[in-house]
């Protein structure tokens, strides 16, 4: 029903930056709250950032002050700028959204996921 599509991921020297996009496109109604989560191997998923429509955010501690999510309700957009970037942030990044639906359902949807690597 939502589909997600990301972009920004890359490769860059610690203490660097990256922008990371995601746009979410489909049977989308109310979006609830669009966030980023990431993975790095042997480790589980963990919330990076979250934000609602009313623009109330949530961040991990290992990046607050040095990541900020926004983002673009009319075009259903979520933004991740990463400051200060450190090689302990390197792992998967996934976009998830929470949605209602014009079938009155809410929906979680994930993004395919995209790397980031910062080099020492």
């Amino acid at each position: 029903q939502v589909q997600l599509v990301e972009s920004g991921g890359g490769l860059v020297q610690a203490g660097g930056s990256l922008r990371l996009s995601c746009t979410a496109s489909g049977s989308i109604f109310v979006i609830n709250a669009m966030g980023w989560y990431r993975q790095a191997p042997g480790n589980e998923r963990e919330l990076v950032a979250s934000i609602t429509s009313s623009g109330s955010t949530n961040y991990a501690d290992s990046v607050k002050g040095r990541f900020t999510i926004s983002r673009d309700n009319a075009k259903n957009t979520v933004n991740l700028q990463m400051n200060s970037l450190k090689p302990e942030d390197t792992a998967v990044y996934y976009c998830t959204s929470n949605v209602i639906t014009f079938s009155h359902t809410t929906a979680r949807s994930w993004g395919q996921g995209t790397q980031v690597t910062v080099s020492s």
